[in-house]
């Protein structure tokens, strides 16, 4: 797939067939790319139209990130202001790739892996409007990110959720924290633990699959 730049942010597309279809929004991890999340496509359902997006931050060892993050200060581990632009950003393209390929404006699914599941998850509690699926692979419910929780409508949103029990990078106790709160604002979720490290085994694959299915 070439990687197309007419839009706010660089991204790969697999267009779907069906007229009025669905976008589902790959949002990759610090330090990957388009590609990675893009890896999976052939895998699911045609009535998607599927868009890998590339953060907008180069880093000096390669690859990309949507805000920094600091490995030494787990008080300020997360670039709040950068973070807070990037939810913009994904919002923004949002809009941008739905007028352009004509796609449903009201059934946007979210895919993202670490940084991108805090930013998934973050963009649809402050702006849930046309979010109907998220999924959240290693991710957790970043309160500093998020901000201030105000009542909103959440009923056509779904949630699958995984991370690894072996995970070093983002503890799977902050990862618990993120069923908790959706819970509190009555958000269906489905929060699954796998015996893996910070990535997806084959059975989260299976079962991150099935959900779509499912729900598709």
């Amino acid at each position: 797939m070439k990687l197309q730049t007419d839009l706010s942010l660089k991204y790969l597309i697999k267009p779907s067939e069906k007229e009025n279809s669905k976008l589902l929004l790959l949002i990759h991890g610090y330090g990957s790319n388009e590609e990675d999340l893009f890896s999976f496509v052939n895998d699911l359902p045609q009535e998607f139209t599927i868009v890998s997006v590339r953060a907008p931050k180069t880093l000096d060892f390669g690859g990309y990130a949507w805000y920094d993050i600091n490995f030494t200060d787990a008080q300020k581990f997360n670039d709040v202001s950068q973070a807070q632009n990037s939810i913009e950003l994904i919002r923004k393209f949002i809009e941008e790739i739905t007028e352009k390929y004509k796609l449903n404006t009201q059934n946007v699914w979210l895919c993202g892996f670490s940084q991108g599941a805090i930013l998934s998850n973050a963009l649809t509690i402050q702006n849930p409007q046309n979010i109907s699926k998220v999924i959240m692979l290693s991710g957790y419910w970043a309160s500093d990110i998020i901000g201030e929780v105000e009542p909103k409508e959440y009923k056509n949103v779904n949630y699958f959720i995984s991370h690894g029990t072996e995970d070093t990078v983002i503890p799977i106790e902050w990862a618990r924290t993120t069923p908790e709160k959706l819970n509190n604002l009555n958000i269906h979720n489905e929060y699954n633990e796998y015996l893996s490290g910070h990535g997806l085994n084959p059975q989260n694959f299976y079962d991150m699959l099935d959900f779509i299915k499912r729900n598709v």
